[in-house]
C-alpha cells in the first residue's frame, strides 16, 4: 500500500533533524521490506494554530513529506515511532491507494504549488 506521511518538525534546528527523522523512518520501512518513493522538504511555515508539545508552544514548524510503500503493520510501527519522537510537533499519514492501478502514476515527490490556486 502507498502511504504519504506529512510531518511537522520543531523549527530552528535546520535540516539535520529532518534528515535524522526521515533516516530512522526509512530504515524502519526498508527493514520491513517496504520502499521509500521520495522525500520532499517544504521548509518552515506558520502552523494553522499554536501547537503544544512537551511543555513548549510552537507557532512555526518545518514541513516535510515522505511517500512510501509498505504493509499496514509497518505503517503502524512508523506511526508509533514518530509519536514518541520529541522533535515531531505533528504528523499525519494518508493511505493513497492499495491497488497498482490507483498508485501507478503517483510520483515520489510532492511539490509545493508555485502559484496561488493550484491545489
Amino acid at each position: 500500500m502507498l502511504y504519504e506521511l506529512i510531518g511537522v518538525v520543531r523549527p530552528g534546528r535546520g535540516v539535520n533533524e529532518i534528515k535524522e527523522i526521515t533516516r530512522t523512518t526509512g530504515n524502519i520501512i526498508l527493514g520491513a521490506g517496504g520502499v521509500v518513493r521520495g522525500i520532499s522538504n517544504w521548509g518552515t511555515f506558520l502552523l494553522p494554530k499554536p501547537a503544544r508539545k512537551q511543555g513548549a508552544t510552537y507557532n512555526q514548524g518545518h514541513y516535510f513529506i515522505l511517500r512510501f510503500d509498505s504493509s499496514a503493520k509497518t505503517q503502524h510501527t512508523v506511526r508509533r515511532t514518530l509519536g514518541l519522537d520529541p522533535r515531531m510537533i505533528r504528523f499525519s499519514m494518508v493511505k493513497m491507494g492499495s491497488k497498482l492501478e490507483e498508485i501507478a502514476d503517483v510520483g515520489g515527490k510532492a511539490e509545493w504549488p508555485s502559484k496561488k490556486g493550484e491545489f
